[in-house]
């Protein structure tokens, strides 16, 4: 996928919520990179105010992810433009929201995530190819979480105990 110049003005304010303030126009690893503008976020909402509270920005940025998405792919033509990283937020905050606090967690997450959106187990890839438009683009990345957060969530069980679920 090219990483293009945004098709819509950077300072759009959907462009810069598609791209995550511009995380997406890197020029290697978008997403990787917008999974990674993701972490120190996650960390800051779940400390504040704990997993239900990353939980439900989750859902408010896959809204917001939704209508940025679907003009920024209206504007590029693209089903799904290498530089919109908020389906990589969106994903990546999923996966956070199941683990302990914790920085071994975090990471463990980021990268269990980062495999199934890259893998794109099934149905994963179904969605992928079959939806498209700006809910297309959130809602791969969504499974792809759902299978991240499950494998993280048996490794947290795995490791503190069934006290912890």
């Amino acid at each position: 996928m090219s990483n293009a110049p945004t098709p819509l003005p950077f300072l759009h304010p959907a462009s810069l919520v598609a791209t995550v303030f511009g995380a997406g126009l890197s020029p290697v690893a978008p997403g990787t990179v917008g999974s990674l503008v993701a972490l120190p976020f996650a960390w800051l909402i779940y400390w504040a105010a704990g997993p239900a509270a990353l939980l439900a920005a989750t859902l408010i940025v896959f809204f917001i992810g939704w209508w940025a998405s679907s003009v920024y792919v209206n504007k590029a033509g693209i089903a799904d433009p290498g530089a919109v990283v908020i389906d990589e937020v969106a994903g990546q905050w999923l996966v956070l929201a199941v683990a302990p606090l914790d920085i071994w967690y975090f990471a463990t997450g980021f990268v269990l995530f980062r495999l199934f959106d890259i893998a794109k187990p099934w149905p994963v890839s179904w969605a992928d190819r079959r939806i498209k438009g700006g809910f297309g683009v959130m809602f791969d990345d969504i499974l792809a979480a759902i299978y991240g957060g499950a494998v993280l969530l048996a490794l947290v069980w795995l490791v503190e105990g069934s006290n912890v679920l």
